[in-house]
C-alpha cells in the first residue's frame, strides 16, 4: 500500500478497534427482585402452574370459546397493540442498520456565465467566462462505535420492540379474562332473573290464596296487603336484572369488536369449573406474566439509554470518502476525470452548556423509577394472586353452607305457609319473612357460584395465561 493516507486511516482504524474493546457501557444484567411470600400463601415449591394451560383447554363451554377467539380476532385494542409492535419492529431495523456506513449518489450538471466587468482583469486578455461542469460522484461516510453508542441504542430499541409484544399479550391474557368474567355474569343474571320470575309467580298465587283465607276469615286485610306489596316487590326488581343483562350484553359486544346486541350463551348450572388450581412458584411470574415482562424491557430499555447518555461524554469517530468523475466537458467525462477524497474526524465534546450531564442525570432518574415500576409489577401481580386464590376458597367455604341454608329456608316458607292455613300460631308477616329470606339465600347462592367462577379466571389471569398456545 503506497498511498500515505490510506495507511494512517488502517492505522486509526485499528486503534478504533483496540479502543473500542474498553467501552464505557455497561452490561445489562436482571436486577435480583425478591418473589419469595409474594402470594402470601405458603407454597410446595411445585413448578406446575395453570398458567401454562391453554386458554382452550381452561374453559369447557364451546360458546365461551367461540367467543373468546372471536375476541382474540376482532378487538380492537389488539388490534392497535399488534400495530405498536410494527411500529417498534421498523424503529429496531432503522437502529442495527445504524452500524452501516450510509451510501449516496450525486449526479450534477451546472452552466455558469461571470460577468467580465466584475473580473476587473487588464484589457487584452482574454478569460473564458462561460463555463460547464459535470459530477458523477459517490459517498460514504461511517460512524465507529467505540464507546458502544449505537449498541446500546440498538439494545435499547430491541427492549422497545419485546416490550410492545409483551403488552400486545399483557392485552390479551385481559382480554380473555373480561370475556370469560362477562360470560359467567350474562349467565347469573340469567338464573337471577329466573329465580325472581318463579317467585313473582309463586307471590302471585300467594296474593289469591290470601284474599280466600280472608273470606274464610283465617286472615284479616292487612294480610292481603302485604301479599300484594310482597308481590310487587318482587316485580319491580326484574326491570333493574333486564337493564343488567342488557348492559353486560352491550360491554362484551364491545369486547368482542362488533356493535352492541344479544350474547348467545348456556346456563350457569352447566359450567364446569378447574378442582385442582396450581400456581406454580413466585418467580414464574416473571416467565409468565405478559406485564411484569413488559415492565421489565422498559427497565432494560432505560438501562440501554442511560448507556448511550454515559458515552455522550467521549469523542465519536467518523470516517467518510467520497468519489467519481468530474468534467468542465462533457465530451471528457470519461477520460482522467476521477477524483476522490478521504476523511477521518474525530469530535470531542468541550463545552455544551451542560446538556450531556443533564442528559445523563434524566435518564439515571428514569432508570430508577423504570426499576421501581419493575418492583411493583412484581408486587401487584403477586397480590392478585392471593386475592383471586382467597376469593376461591371462601367461594368454596360458602357454598356447602349456602345449601344448607336454602334448604332450611324452603322448610322455613312451607311450615309457615302450613301454619297460616290450619293455625293461629302465626301471621303473614312470618311467611313474608320467610319467603323474603329464601330469596334473598337464592339469590346469593347465584353470587356464590360467580364468584367461584371469576375467582378461577381472575387467578388464570393473576398467573400469568392465556397467550400461550
Amino acid at each position: 500500500m503506497k498511498d500515505p493516507i490510506m495507511k494512517q486511516i488502517l492505522a486509526l482504524s485499528v486503534l478504533v478497534l483496540v479502543i473500542s474493546a474498553c467501552g464505557v457501557t455497561k452490561k445489562y444484567a436482571r436486577p435480583d427482585l425478591k418473589t419469595d411470600s409474594l402470594y402470601r400463601e405458603a407454597t410446595t415449591g411445585d413448578t406446575t402452574n395453570m398458567a401454562n394451560l391453554p386458554w382452550q383447554e381452561l374453559f369447557s363451554d364451546s360458546i365461551l370459546k367461540a367467543l373468546i377467539q372471536e375476541g382474540i380476532t376482532e378487538n380492537l385494542d389488539l388490534k392497535n397493540a399488534i400495530q405498536n409492535i410494527v411500529q417498534a419492529q421498523a424503529t429496531l431495523s432503522q437502529a442495527r442498520l445504524a452500524f452501516l456506513p450510509d451510501l449516496s449518489l450525486g449526479v450534477n450538471g451546472s452552466r455558469n456565465k461571470t460577468s467580465e466587468a466584475s473580473l476587473n482583469f487588464p484589457p487584452g486578455i482574454n478569460i473564458r467566462t462561460l463555463t460547464s461542469s459535470f459530477q458523477l460522484q459517490l459517498s460514504t461516510s461511517w460512524e465507529a462505535d467505540i464507546w458502544g453508542k449505537l449498541n446500546s441504542s440498538k439494545n435499547a430499541a430491541i427492549a422497545d420492540f419485546l416490550q410492545t409484544d409483551a403488552a400486545r399479550r399483557a392485552i390479551q391474557t385481559r382480554l380473555i379474562a373480561e370475556i370469560a368474567n362477562n360470560y359467567y355474569t350474562l349467565m347469573a343474571y340469567d338464573q337471577q332473573l329466573a329465580i325472581t320470575e318463579l317467585t313473582l309467580k309463586k307471590r302471585i298465587e300467594n296474593v289469591e290464596t290470601m284474599r280466600a283465607l280472608k273470606e274464610g276469615a283465617v286472615v284479616n286485610g292487612a294480610a292481603v296487603v302485604q301479599s300484594e306489596a310482597s308481590r310487587y316487590d318482587a316485580e319491580v326488581s326484574i326491570p333493574d336484572i333486564k337493564q343488567n343483562i342488557r348492559t353486560v350484553e352491550n360491554a362484551l359486544s364491545v369486547l368482542l369488536g362488533r356493535p352492541p346486541g344479544p350474547i348467545n350463551r348456556n346456563k350457569l348450572s352447566d359450567q364446569q369449573s378447574v378442582k385442582d388450581l396450581q400456581v406454580g412458584v413466585p418467580a414464574q411470574l416473571l416467565a409468565n406474566r405478559p406485564d411484569v415482562q413488559e415492565a421489565e424491557y422498559a427497565f432494560r430499555s432505560a438501562f440501554e439509554n442511560t448507556n448511550v447518555a454515559r458515552t455522550m461524554f467521549y469523542p465519536s469517530l467518523t470516517l467518510s470518502a467520497s468519489g467519481g468523475l468530474s468534467s468542465l466537458q462533457l465530451k471528457n467525462f470519461f477520460n482522467r476525470s476521477i477524483f476522490y477524497n478521504l476523511m477521518a474526524g474525530l469530535t470531542q465534546p468541550i463545552f455544551s452548556r451542560g446538556s450531556n450531564r443533564a442528559n445523563l442525570i434524566r435518564n439515571q432518574s428514569l432508570q430508577i423509577q423504570a426499576l421501581n415500576n419493575f418492583q411493583q409489577s412484581l408486587l401487584n401481580a403477586g397480590q392478585e394472586v392471593s386475592n383471586s386464590l382467597y376469593a376461591y376458597q371462601m367461594a368454596l367455604e360458602k357454598e356447602s353452607s349456602r345449601i344448607k341454608q336454602v334448604a332450611a329456608l324452603e322448610k322455613a316458607v312451607e311450615f309457615t305457609e302450613e301454619l297460616l292455613r290450619y293455625s293461629s300460631a302465626t301471621n303473614y308477616t312470618d311467611v313474608l319473612t320467610s319467603e323474603q329470606n329464601l330469596l334473598a339465600a337464592q339469590l346469593s347462592g347465584v353470587n356464590d357460584r360467580l364468584q367461584q367462577l371469576q375467582a378461577i379466571v381472575n387467578l388464570y389471569e393473576a398467573l400469568g395465561g392465556g397467550w400461550k398456545d
